[in-house]
């Protein structure tokens, strides 16, 4: 079912929304960007259709609304435990295709992996995906090659042409919001094609493990963690104890993102650290993301999104690394 709708009315629907759920987008946030003079796209809560930017690729992905950057687990007293109160609201994101799939990644990890993280399941319990449309490719974006350009693991898929607001709604949940609205055949179109294209070499196993190619990156990467930051998969995280200044023996207990690219990551008792090498970092990461996930769940980690390649300050590309495998195979055979 799909329906027509002017902008006003659009941000009529998402008024009543909020009032049940907190709406995420991607929002161009002027002179935000890496430089005093340049933009950035990144989520944010939104409240109308006209904050959120539709045409342009978001610098780091949406797990961040369901797995925050910095989440307090509990606060701590010397003798009781308190968990911190949850936002009853639902939560609605807007984002992409391969973002969906990227959510995907993160659910086997943190909810089918053996145990359920409850902090994770949640915040993820309460989501809701609104699908955007990819007209055309990104740069350095490599989805087809992933198999993850298309979806349709979504509750509502909204576009804007013109002045109006195109809505197609999949979940019955939704349907309350547009029932005054125009019905119209609505539904989404998908990326067919990237300029930038990625073959997994067949037969991909730690034999490459040997290959020269990895010194490469020992040279150029400089261990800043942006490549793991901006991942939509990338799910590792260390934990902080916080005490406060009044009462040492009270604080909270929090995790914030972890990156397997910078220095200490591996450190363990004893000072001694494995994979200090950056050639060896980046070699975890990209078999991570082609194999080791793989051989564990049965797809490929990496969803093709190309925001490593975007954020990597020495242009150090992760599609390309992954190219040059397929040579590398055969040379150490």
């Amino acid at each position: 079912m799909g329906f027509s709708m002017n902008t006003y009315d659009f941000n009529m629907v998402l008024k009543e929304l909020k009032k049940k759920y907190k709406i995420y987008a991607p929002k161009l946030l002027k002179g935000k960007g890496t430089f005093s003079d340049t933009d950035m796209v990144r989520y944010g809560e939104i409240g109308r259709i006209e904050e959120i930017e539709f045409n342009k690729k978001s610098y780091f992905s949406p797990k961040e609304v369901i797995f925050p950057i910095t989440q307090t687990l509990f606060y701590f007293t010397e003798d009781e435990i308190i968990e911190p109160k949850v936002d009853e609201k639902g939560i609605l994101i807007f984002l992409r295709s391969c973002d969906i799939h990227a959510v995907k990644r993160l659910d086997e990890i943190y909810l089918k992996n053996g145990q359920e993280d409850p902090y994770y399941k949640r915040l993820r319990e309460k989501v809701k995906f609104v699908l955007m449309e990819c007209e055309n490719s990104f740069e350095n974006c490599f989805c087809v090659s992933m198999g993850t350009n298309k979806t349709d693991n979504y509750s509502l898929f909204v576009k804007t042409r013109d002045e109006n607001v195109l809505v197609q709604c999949k979940d019955e949940t939704f349907k309350k919001y547009f029932k005054n609205e125009n019905s119209e055949r609505v539904s989404p179109r998908f990326v067919e094609s990237n300029e930038t294209k990625v073959t997994i070499p067949k037969g991909l196993d730690t034999s490459i493990f040997k290959s020269e190619m990895w010194k490469e990156y020992s040279s150029r990467c400089i261990a800043c963690g942006r490549c793991n930051t901006v991942c939509g998969t990338c799910s590792c995280f260390t934990m902080q104890d916080i005490f406060y200044k009044d009462n040492k023996n009270t604080g909270e207990r929090r995790r914030v993102w972890a990156s397997c690219q910078i220095d200490g990551f591996t450190t363990v008792a004893g000072g001694h650290e494995f994979r200090e090498n950056k050639g060896q970092r980046m070699r975890f990461k990209v078999m991570h993301k082609v194999y080791d996930y793989k051989k564990r769940f049965g797809y490929y980690m990496c969803v093709g999104c190309g925001r490593c390649d975007d954020a990597c300050p020495e242009y150090i590309s992760f599609s390309n690394c992954v190219n040059k495998l397929n040579d590398e195979v055969k040379e150490v055979r």
